[in-house]
C-alpha cells in the first residue's frame, strides 16, 4: 500500500502553524529545489495532494497514464500523497509540506481565509457533483432526521457543510459539537462511515463518490444529490510565483485526464479503480466505479459562482467568517493551457 497517512503530516502542521506566511513561503520554496542556487533551472520535487475519492479522478487517472511525470519531463519530479479529507490537506499546505492539491471548495475558502488571502490560488476545476446525502431505508425527508446520527468527512469540509445547510433550510438544527436536533458526526476515512451506515450505527451521511454509491447499494436512499463544484485543484501561492512553468506543466497534464475521461470514460474508469487500489489496497468493483461517474462531471471549470454559494452557506452556520474570495482564482495558467489544447476557456 502506497498510501502516505495524513496523521503524521497533521501533528507537524500544528507545530507550525504558527509560522508566519513568510516563514511558510520560505520551508515551500526552500523544499521545492534542490538548488537554492538555481531554483529555476534546478528539478523541482511536487508536492500534491488528493483524496482518495472516485471525485478526484482527474488526479487518479493523470497519476496513472503518467500524464504528470510527462508533462513535467526534467523539470521536476511529483510526490503524491493521499489524504482522507480536504480538511487535512490545507492544514499541510498551511503548513509549507505541499505545493499544490486537489480539494473541496470549502477547505480551500478555509485555507484562503485563515492565511488572510495569501497561502493559494485555485488554479482549475476537475469536477462538479458526486456528492449526495443517503439515508436509511424508510427516511423520506429531514425532518425524519431528528435524533438521529449521521457522518459526514470532517467538520466544515464541503459535504459537512452541504449536510447543514440542507437540515437548516428544512428546520433541523446541528452544532459542532454534535448536538442540535440531528447529531452530525466527522467520521475518517470514508470507508468507515459506510461500515456504520452499513451495521446501523449511523442512520446516513453525507459522502463523495463512491462512498455514497456504496452506502445506496448497502440499501440506503438518497435524500440530496448535492450540487456544485466538489474537486479544485490549488496551488500555494509562494509555489506558484517561484515555478510558474511547473504549475503549466501541473495544468496541462489535468486537462490531459479530464479530456481522457471524457474521450475514454470506461478505460479512464479502469485506471482510476487501479491507482485508487494502489493507496487504499482494494480495487472498488467496476459497477461502484460506473455508477459514481454517472454522478460526476469531469471538467476545469471551477464553478466560481457555486464557490461563492459555498461560502455563503458556511457563514450561515457560523463555521466561517464572512470572507472575500476576491482573487482567490488565477485561471490565467489553466486558459493558456485550454488554448494550447484547443479547448474554450473558463472565467472566475
Amino acid at each position: 500500500m502506497r498510501r502516505v497517512t495524513a496523521a503524521a503530516m497533521i501533528g507537524a502542521a500544528f507545530l507550525l502553524a504558527a509560522c508566519s506566511s513568510s516563514s511558510s513561503t520560505s520551508a515551500s520554496s526552500g523544499s521545492s529545489s534542490s538548488s537554492g542556487g538555481s531554483a529555476a533551472s534546478a528539478p523541482v520535487t511536487v508536492r500534491l495532494g488528493f483524496l482518495t475519492n472516485i471525485t478526484h479522478a482527474s488526479a487518479l487517472v493523470a497519476l496513472k497514464e503518467g500524464y504528470f511525470s510527462k508533462d513535467l519531463g526534467s523539470a521536476g519530479t511529483l510526490k503524491p500523497t493521499a489524504f482522507s479529507t480536504g480538511t487535512e490537506e490545507t492544514t499541510a499546505l498551511l503548513a509549507g509540506q505541499l505545493d499544490a492539491a486537489y480539494v473541496g471548495p470549502n477547505p480551500a475558502i478555509n485555507a484562503w481565509q485563515k492565511s488572510s488571502g495569501s497561502a493559494i490560488k485555485i488554479i482549475s476545476g476537475a469536477a462538479t457533483g458526486g456528492a449526495s446525502v443517503v439515508v436509511a431505508k424508510g427516511i423520506t425527508s429531514a425532518s425524519q432526521l431528528k435524533g438521529k446520527t449521521l457522518a459526514t468527512p470532517s467538520l466544515g469540509n464541503t459535504q459537512d457543510v452541504a449536510l447543514r445547510y440542507w437540515l437548516k433550510q428544512n428546520g433541523v438544527t446541528t452544532t459542532t459539537t454534535g448536538g442540535g436536533d440531528a447529531f452530525i458526526k466527522p467520521t475518517t476515512p470514508n470507508s468507515a462511515a459506510v461500515l456504520e451506515f452499513k451495521s446501523g450505527q449511523i442512520a446516513g451521511a453525507s459522502e463523495p463518490a463512491p462512498y455514497d454509491i456504496e452506502m445506496v447499494k448497502d440499501g440506503g436512499t438518497v435524500l440530496l444529490s448535492e450540487p456544485g463544484v466538489t474537486t479544485l485543484l490549488v496551488v500555494a501561492q509562494s509555489f506558484l510565483s517561484a515555478h510558474p512553468a511547473v504549475v503549466a506543466d501541473l495544468l496541462k497534464a489535468q486537462v490531459q485526464a479530464n479530456d481522457f475521461i471524457k474521450s475514454s470514460p470506461a478505460a479512464a474508469q479502469a485506471e482510476a479503480n487501479a491507482e485508487l487500489a494502489s493507496y487504499t489496497g482494494k480495487a472498488l468493483s467496476a459497477s461502484i466505479v460506473a455508477a459514481a461517474f454517472k454522478e460526476i462531471t469531469f471538467t476545469d471549470d471551477p464553478d466560481a459562482s457555486s464557490l461563492t454559494s459555498d461560502a455563503s452557506q458556511a457563514v450561515s452556520l457560523g463555521l466561517l467568517k464572512p470572507v472575500s474570495l476576491t482573487g482567490i482564482f488565477d485561471l490565467t495558467p489553466l486558459n493558456q493551457a485550454l488554448s494550447a489544447a484547443g479547448e474554450s476557456q473558463v472565467s472566475s
